[in-house]
Protein backbone atom coordinates (compact mmCIF):
# COMPACT_ATOMS: atom_id res chain seq x y z
CA UNK A 1 0.00 0.00 0.00
CA UNK A 2 1.55 3.31 -1.01
CA UNK A 3 1.60 6.38 1.25
CA UNK A 4 -1.25 8.13 -0.59
CA UNK A 5 -3.63 5.20 -0.13
CA UNK A 6 -2.50 4.81 3.47
CA UNK A 7 -3.34 8.46 4.14
CA UNK A 8 -6.78 8.03 2.61
CA UNK A 9 -7.40 5.03 4.83
CA UNK A 10 -6.34 6.99 7.90
CA UNK A 11 -8.70 9.83 7.02
CA UNK A 12 -11.58 7.36 6.81
CA UNK A 13 -10.51 5.75 10.08
CA UNK A 14 -10.56 9.16 11.77
CA UNK A 15 -13.97 10.08 10.38
CA UNK A 16 -15.47 6.74 11.42
CA UNK A 17 -13.92 7.07 14.87
CA UNK A 18 -15.18 10.64 15.33
CA UNK A 19 -18.65 9.68 14.12
CA UNK A 20 -18.89 7.31 17.07
CA UNK A 21 -17.91 9.96 19.61
CA UNK A 22 -20.49 12.22 21.24
CA UNK A 23 -18.00 14.53 22.95
CA UNK A 24 -14.84 16.38 21.93
CA UNK A 25 -11.66 14.27 21.79
CA UNK A 26 -8.05 15.29 22.41
CA UNK A 27 -5.32 14.58 19.86
CA UNK A 28 -3.53 12.32 22.36
CA UNK A 29 -6.61 10.14 22.76
CA UNK A 30 -7.14 9.88 19.01
CA UNK A 31 -3.51 8.86 18.54
CA UNK A 32 -3.79 6.26 21.29
CA UNK A 33 -7.13 4.80 20.19
CA UNK A 34 -6.24 4.59 16.49
CA UNK A 35 -2.52 3.81 17.02
CA UNK A 36 -1.49 6.57 14.61
CA UNK A 37 1.78 8.49 14.51
CA UNK A 38 1.16 11.78 16.32
CA UNK A 39 2.53 14.03 13.57
CA UNK A 40 0.52 12.26 10.89
CA UNK A 41 -2.68 12.32 12.94
CA UNK A 42 -2.26 16.00 13.70
CA UNK A 43 -1.80 16.85 10.03
CA UNK A 44 -4.86 14.86 8.97
CA UNK A 45 -7.01 16.35 11.73
CA UNK A 46 -5.96 19.87 10.78
CA UNK A 47 -6.80 19.16 7.15
CA UNK A 48 -10.25 17.88 8.07
CA UNK A 49 -10.79 20.95 10.23
CA UNK A 50 -9.71 23.27 7.42
CA UNK A 51 -12.20 21.58 5.10
CA UNK A 52 -15.03 22.07 7.59
CA UNK A 53 -15.53 18.47 8.68
CA UNK A 54 -14.03 18.86 12.16
CA UNK A 55 -13.84 21.76 14.56
CA UNK A 56 -11.78 22.35 17.70
CA UNK A 57 -13.11 23.59 21.00
CA UNK A 58 -11.39 26.11 23.26
CA UNK A 59 -9.25 23.32 24.76
CA UNK A 60 -8.05 22.18 21.32
CA UNK A 61 -10.11 18.99 21.33
CA UNK A 62 -11.68 17.82 18.08
CA UNK A 63 -15.36 17.38 17.31
CA UNK A 64 -17.17 16.02 14.30
CA UNK A 65 -20.14 18.34 14.59
CA UNK A 66 -23.43 16.76 13.68
CA UNK A 67 -23.45 18.36 10.23
CA UNK A 68 -20.37 16.35 9.36
CA UNK A 69 -22.17 13.13 10.25
CA UNK A 70 -24.63 13.79 7.45
CA UNK A 71 -22.20 14.64 4.70
CA UNK A 72 -22.10 18.43 4.45
CA UNK A 73 -19.37 20.70 5.76
CA UNK A 74 -19.94 24.02 7.43
CA UNK A 75 -20.02 27.27 5.56
CA UNK A 76 -17.18 29.54 6.59
CA UNK A 77 -19.27 31.80 8.88
CA UNK A 78 -21.03 28.87 10.56
CA UNK A 79 -18.03 27.09 12.06
CA UNK A 80 -17.16 29.72 14.71
CA UNK A 81 -20.83 29.91 15.70
CA UNK A 82 -21.07 26.16 16.25
CA UNK A 83 -17.77 25.98 18.14
CA UNK A 84 -18.94 28.73 20.51
CA UNK A 85 -22.41 27.27 20.93
CA UNK A 86 -21.67 23.58 21.47
CA UNK A 87 -20.43 23.71 25.10
CA UNK A 88 -23.51 25.72 26.06
CA UNK A 89 -25.76 23.34 24.12
CA UNK A 90 -24.28 20.35 25.93
CA UNK A 91 -24.76 22.07 29.28
CA UNK A 92 -28.39 22.81 28.42
CA UNK A 93 -28.89 19.21 27.29
CA UNK A 94 -27.58 17.96 30.63
CA UNK A 95 -29.52 20.47 32.74
CA UNK A 96 -32.84 20.06 30.93
CA UNK A 97 -32.56 16.41 29.95
CA UNK A 98 -33.89 17.36 26.51
CA UNK A 99 -32.54 17.68 22.97
CA UNK A 100 -30.95 20.97 21.92
CA UNK A 101 -30.76 22.19 18.31
CA UNK A 102 -29.08 25.13 16.61
CA UNK A 103 -30.28 26.42 13.23
CA UNK A 104 -29.70 29.30 10.84
CA UNK A 105 -31.63 30.73 7.91
CA UNK A 106 -30.48 32.07 4.54
CA UNK A 107 -31.89 34.99 2.54
CA UNK A 108 -34.36 32.64 0.83
CA UNK A 109 -35.71 31.60 4.27
CA UNK A 110 -34.35 28.08 3.98
CA UNK A 111 -33.64 26.69 7.46
CA UNK A 112 -30.40 24.77 8.01
CA UNK A 113 -29.81 22.79 11.18
CA UNK A 114 -26.19 23.32 12.21
CA UNK A 115 -25.76 21.17 15.30
CA UNK A 116 -27.57 19.17 17.93
CA UNK A 117 -26.99 17.78 21.38
CA UNK A 118 -29.33 14.84 21.87
CA UNK A 119 -31.15 13.99 25.08
CA UNK A 120 -29.89 10.91 26.90
CA UNK A 121 -33.38 9.93 28.05
CA UNK A 122 -34.68 6.56 26.77
CA UNK A 123 -37.62 8.26 25.05
CA UNK A 124 -36.46 11.48 23.45
CA UNK A 125 -36.82 13.90 20.57
CA UNK A 126 -34.25 13.55 17.79
CA UNK A 127 -33.97 14.47 14.11
CA UNK A 128 -31.45 14.11 11.30
CA UNK A 129 -29.78 17.43 10.70
CA UNK A 130 -30.22 17.20 6.94
CA UNK A 131 -33.96 16.41 7.18
CA UNK A 132 -36.32 19.03 5.76
CA UNK A 133 -37.51 21.74 8.13
CA UNK A 134 -40.38 24.15 7.48
CA UNK A 135 -40.09 27.70 8.75
CA UNK A 136 -43.70 28.75 9.34
CA UNK A 137 -44.70 25.87 11.64
CA UNK A 138 -41.52 25.20 13.64
CA UNK A 139 -40.21 27.09 16.65
CA UNK A 140 -36.77 27.75 15.15
CA UNK A 141 -38.29 28.82 11.84
CA UNK A 142 -40.64 31.24 13.54
CA UNK A 143 -37.83 32.84 15.54
CA UNK A 144 -35.77 33.36 12.40
CA UNK A 145 -38.73 34.60 10.33
CA UNK A 146 -39.75 37.00 13.10
CA UNK A 147 -36.32 38.64 12.97
CA UNK A 148 -35.92 38.60 9.18
CA UNK A 149 -36.01 41.85 7.17
CA UNK A 150 -39.59 42.80 6.33
CA UNK A 151 -39.19 42.35 2.58
CA UNK A 152 -37.59 38.95 3.06
CA UNK A 153 -40.54 37.90 5.20
CA UNK A 154 -43.08 39.23 2.71
CA UNK A 155 -41.40 37.41 -0.16
CA UNK A 156 -41.47 34.19 1.86
CA UNK A 157 -45.13 34.49 2.84
CA UNK A 158 -46.15 35.28 -0.72
CA UNK A 159 -44.53 32.20 -2.27
CA UNK A 160 -44.77 29.46 0.36
CA UNK A 161 -47.45 26.79 0.19
CA UNK A 162 -48.93 26.39 3.67
CA UNK A 163 -49.38 22.67 4.27
CA UNK A 164 -50.82 20.87 7.29
CA UNK A 165 -48.22 18.47 8.69
CA UNK A 166 -50.39 17.50 11.66
CA UNK A 167 -53.95 18.31 12.79
CA UNK A 168 -52.42 21.16 14.82
CA UNK A 169 -50.56 22.98 12.02
CA UNK A 170 -51.55 26.63 11.61
CA UNK A 171 -51.78 27.47 7.90
CA UNK A 172 -53.71 30.76 7.89
CA UNK A 173 -51.31 33.48 6.76
CA UNK A 174 -52.81 36.18 9.01
CA UNK A 175 -52.54 33.91 12.04
CA UNK A 176 -48.91 33.25 11.15
CA UNK A 177 -48.24 36.98 10.86
CA UNK A 178 -49.77 37.48 14.31
CA UNK A 179 -47.66 34.66 15.72
CA UNK A 180 -44.47 36.22 14.35
CA UNK A 181 -45.35 39.58 15.89
CA UNK A 182 -45.85 37.85 19.24
CA UNK A 183 -42.54 36.01 18.86
CA UNK A 184 -40.70 39.32 18.53
CA UNK A 185 -42.54 40.72 21.54
CA UNK A 186 -42.09 37.67 23.77
CA UNK A 187 -38.56 36.78 22.69
CA UNK A 188 -39.35 33.13 22.01
CA UNK A 189 -41.44 30.85 19.80
CA UNK A 190 -43.36 27.65 20.47
CA UNK A 191 -44.21 24.81 18.11
CA UNK A 192 -46.84 22.68 19.83
CA UNK A 193 -47.17 19.51 17.70
CA UNK A 194 -47.50 21.53 14.48
CA UNK A 195 -44.69 19.74 12.66
CA UNK A 196 -44.47 16.37 14.43
CA UNK A 197 -47.35 15.01 16.51
CA UNK A 198 -46.33 14.38 20.11
CA UNK A 199 -43.35 16.74 20.11
CA UNK A 200 -43.09 20.34 21.27
CA UNK A 201 -40.27 22.78 20.62
CA UNK A 202 -39.40 26.18 22.07
CA UNK A 203 -36.80 28.42 20.45
CA UNK A 204 -35.04 31.71 21.10
CA UNK A 205 -32.81 33.95 18.98
CA UNK A 206 -29.02 34.04 19.15
CA UNK A 207 -27.50 37.47 18.51
CA UNK A 208 -24.04 38.38 17.22
CA UNK A 209 -21.87 41.34 18.23
CA UNK A 210 -23.74 43.67 15.86
CA UNK A 211 -27.13 42.79 17.32
CA UNK A 212 -28.25 40.71 14.36
CA UNK A 213 -29.98 37.36 14.85
CA UNK A 214 -27.62 34.73 13.44
CA UNK A 215 -29.28 31.54 14.70
CA UNK A 216 -32.11 30.04 16.67
CA UNK A 217 -31.58 27.81 19.70
CA UNK A 218 -34.24 25.16 20.26
CA UNK A 219 -35.24 22.75 23.03
CA UNK A 220 -37.15 19.79 21.60
CA UNK A 221 -39.07 17.43 23.85
CA UNK A 222 -42.10 15.22 24.15
CA UNK A 223 -45.28 17.25 24.47
CA UNK A 224 -46.19 15.55 27.75
CA UNK A 225 -42.84 16.49 29.31
CA UNK A 226 -43.03 20.05 28.00
CA UNK A 227 -46.30 20.83 29.74
CA UNK A 228 -45.07 19.31 32.99
CA UNK A 229 -42.18 21.79 33.22
CA UNK A 230 -42.52 24.42 30.52
CA UNK A 231 -41.56 27.36 32.77
CA UNK A 232 -38.33 25.69 33.87
CA UNK A 233 -37.43 24.74 30.28
CA UNK A 234 -38.11 28.28 29.09
CA UNK A 235 -35.88 29.72 31.81
CA UNK A 236 -33.00 27.34 31.00
CA UNK A 237 -33.31 28.05 27.27
CA UNK A 238 -33.32 31.81 27.82
CA UNK A 239 -30.15 31.68 29.92
CA UNK A 240 -28.35 29.52 27.36
CA UNK A 241 -29.36 31.68 24.39
CA UNK A 242 -28.14 34.74 26.31
CA UNK A 243 -24.86 33.02 27.17
CA UNK A 244 -24.21 32.05 23.53
CA UNK A 245 -25.04 35.58 22.37
CA UNK A 246 -22.62 37.07 24.89
CA UNK A 247 -19.92 34.64 23.78
CA UNK A 248 -20.39 36.05 20.26
CA UNK A 249 -19.87 39.59 21.54
CA UNK A 250 -23.49 40.65 21.92
CA UNK A 251 -24.32 43.17 24.61
CA UNK A 252 -28.03 43.74 25.21
CA UNK A 253 -29.20 47.34 25.36
CA UNK A 254 -30.36 48.52 28.80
Amino acid sequence: MNSEVKSAGRVLDILEYMAGRREAVALSQIVRDLTLPKSSAHGLLQTLAARGHLVQDSAGRYMLIEAGRHGFPFRRHEEPLVVKAMPFMERLRDESGETVLLSAMNAHCDIRRLAKSVSRQPIRYDVNLDAAIVAYCTAMGRVLLAHAPQQTLEDYLSRVQFLSYTPYTITNVQEIRNILIKVRQDGYAINDQEFVTGSTGIAMPVFDATGNVVAALNLGTLTSRYFERHEALLSMLRKTADDISRSLGYRAKP
